[in-house]
């Protein structure tokens, strides 16, 4: 088990730590010099950084991706493995395998099928592929963390008694840290930690929650999926669209000077 992987589990055994994500090399640099333990990929902002949509990735860009970003900081870097890019278990626990090997320190697996009429996996299937993610990470000996995710809430299906019944199956297959994003009811959160305890939960930070109320709730690990991405996008957009239809570059006096860019760069 190396250090990065020590220091990640180590952030996951009491109170709570936000763990933001970024989309590139940059990004991450500029998050770990803001004093961030640990820092998580994002499969939509990564995608959306190549010219693509969410979960239309490939398993070998992921990779490199992985690989990229595990080499740019020196924190621990969770990976948004979205569903393991595989539907069969001993597929999954393969893949997992080699993602394992990129630097990263933990990695999460789904159970969303990324089809509409049917967007969960069987629950039996959904523990299957756990059980063998857990196996494949055992087998290396690495100590990397297994996050899983239940995706009905984001998927068109928020039945959170079925949320629960999953979570705390995916924790008894061996996952390690438990994750249902799209849940932010105060009752429902603590219900979770409640129910996988004493597995820590992790939660996506949302506007109306800070980071203190989080971690009242018993949440351990906060992330902020596509947030960080999607807000720069924001700004990115908001200035292109001033050009393009006012022929105005008013927006580029908030940007940040190149000497502050410059200078998180520096090595």
């Amino acid at each position: 088990m190396n250090d990065r992987v020590k220091t990640f589990r180590g952030l996951h055994e009491a109170g709570c730590f936000v763990m933001p994500n970024p989309w590139d090399a940059g990004s991450a640099k500029a998050l770990e010099q803001l004093g961030f333990k640990a820092l998580a990929t994002t499969s939509a902002g990564f995608a959306w950084s190549i010219g693509r949509r969410d979960n239309d990735v490939t398993l070998d860009e992921a990779l490199a991706h992985l690989r990229a970003m595990a080499a740019s900081v020196r924190v621990p870097v969770n990976a948004d493995f979205e569903g393991g890019f595989a539907v069969e278990p001993e597929d999954v626990a393969a893949n997992v395998a080699r993602a394992a090997e990129t630097g990263i320190a933990g990695l999460s697996i789904e159970d969303s099928t990324g089809d509409p009429d049917h967007p969960l996996f069987d629950e039996a299937l959904g523990v299957a592929r756990i059980r063998a993610a857990r196996a494949a990470l055992d087998r290396l000996g690495n100590g990397v963390v297994l996050t899983a995710r239940s995706e009905g809430f984001v998927r068109n299906r928020p039945d959170f008694a079925a949320t629960i019944d999953r979570l705390t199956a995916y924790s008894k297959a061996g996952a390690d840290c438990l994750f249902a994003p799209g849940v932010r009811s105060r009752e429902q959160i603590v219900a979770i930690v409640q129910a996988v305890a004493p597995k820590p939960v992790n939660v996506i930070g949302f506007p109306t929650c800070s980071a203190a109320d989080l971690a009242d709730m018993g949440v351990r690990r906060i992330s902020v999926g596509g947030s960080l991405a999607r807000t720069a996008w924001a700004g990115f957009l908001a200035a292109a669209r001033d050009v393009a239809q006012r022929g105005s570059f008013d927006s580029f006096a908030a940007a940040v000077p190149p000497s502050e860019m410059n200078h998180l760069f520096e090595r």
